[in-house]
């Protein structure tokens, strides 16, 4: 089964680089273990960049930061199905007029055909910061990402 794992994120704005972190992390422990079916990458899109990314796998594990405005603890990790993420995000666009969320994105490259994978798990790290620049996270981030690259791992 062919997988993609791609951490999201700004790696200069503090904890939006978590997803990126961990991505490294994964490559590192993939490294020299033959894994050819894995590719590992990091991204800075959304939307309908993100959906290309994802064409020709048969597998997708994203990782991203996530801001969550009801209290969650900066550190908590939450992973979703893409059924998941379709219940609880109801909205079309993304920050850009000009492009749009994950899910509807993939609808659209099936609905033209594309080859997409139908397994798609998102692992989101609630965030503390991802306003100031930095490269090192929070310390409640930064304590995640060993948590969700075993979690990433585990899957594959």
């Amino acid at each position: 089964m062919k997988t993609l794992v791609v951490g999201l994120g700004n790696p200069i704005l503090t904890d939006d680089g978590v997803g990126v972190k961990v991505a490294y992390a994964v490559a590192a422990a993939l490294d020299g273990t033959g894994r050819d079916d894995v590719t590992v990458t990091e991204a800075s899109v959304g939307g309908l960049r993100l959906m290309e990314l994802l064409v020709g796998y048969d597998r997708a594990i994203v990782i991203d930061a996530l801001i969550d405005r009801h209290g969650t603890r900066p550190g908590t990790i939450q992973r979703f199905s893409l059924e998941h993420l379709r219940q609880i995000s109801p909205t079309q666009h993304s920050a850009s007029a000009h492009d749009t969320n994950l899910v509807t994105a993939l609808d659209a490259g099936r609905q033209v055909g594309l080859p997409l994978p139908n397994d798609i798990t998102i692992y989101a790290v609630c965030v503390e910061n991802i306003m100031d620049f930095g490269e090192e996270p929070t310390p409640a981030v930064a304590a995640a990402i060993p948590q969700v690259t075993a979690a990433v791992l585990a899957e594959l």
